[in-house]
């Protein structure tokens, strides 16, 4: 009797000690939780830096609107790069080399862009920017672009890198996406105001020497309207 009462025992304070260990063992989990969540807390709290590579931002029918990046990120409903509407709308227009030549365009943007309900890309701010959708840009430009509801430029507002020199350019566009606009100024000094219209073209300003402004291609400060189609000089006033 006396063998069975103390293996009783026995076994009575083994479970007592392993309910001490468990005890122990959870209420170091505990606080090493409540630890945790403090820290994290605290992190989140005085942690005033968000890290990501890309954002995008849907309206209320799912569609991307808005995307925001280093590079933007791909978005499906962007027209950009959905080569069956680029088709659509400018290969009809332009035939079918049109699309041999938009393989080479340039469609990333370190940026922001936003995007139509449509998703044609219509404002754009970035570094660089996007290449005009009807042609490729003769440098990286930095800046502000606008386009219409089939992503043509119309205007836009940057720095243009062309093979190492910066060009100011703020440019307003026609609705063929010519330059209609132009204010500039250039790395040789030129710095003026262009306005072109089908049958003429006025440049304000003072033009370098050699710049192709200058009538004579000399240094110039004037006026100068030109025949658009013929690039003659039809009057030239000086000072």
């Amino acid at each position: 009797m006396d063998e069975k009462f103390k293996t009783l025992k026995n076994e009575i304070q083994q479970l007592k000690n392993r309910n001490r260990k468990k005890d122990i063992f959870l209420s170091i989990i505990l606080v090493s939780l409540a630890v945790f969540i403090y820290l994290k807390h605290s992190s989140l709290k005085n942690d005033k830096i968000i890290r990501v590579q890309g954002i995008i931002v849907e309206d209320v029918s799912g569609k991307e609107r808005i995307l925001i990046g280093a590079p933007i990120p791909y978005a499906k409903n962007r027209a950009r790069t959905d080569t069956l509407k680029i088709k659509e709308t400018w290969g009809k227009k332009f035939g079918e080399k049109y699309m041999g030549w938009y393989k080479e365009y340039k469609h990333d943007a370190n940026g922001i862009v936003i995007l139509d309900e449509n998703g044609w890309d219509k404002i754009i701010v970035g570094d660089p920017t996007p290449d005009p959708i009807i042609g490729k840009r003769i440098g990286n430009s930095t800046g502000i672009i606008i386009n219409d509801k089939t992503g043509l430029e119309r205007t836009g507002y940057g720095i243009l890198d062309v093979n190492g020199s910066d060009r100011v350019v703020l440019g307003l566009d026609k609705s063929n996406g010519t330059e209609g606009a132009t204010l500039s100024v250039m790395p040789d000094g030129t710095t003026g105001l262009n306005l072109n219209s089908d049958k003429q073209s006025i440049f304000v300003g003072k033009a370098a020497k050699g710049n192709w402004n200058s009538p004579d291609k000399e240094e110039f400060h004037g006026i100068i309207i030109r025949d658009e189609k013929m690039g003659e000089k039809i009057i030239s006033q000086k000072n």
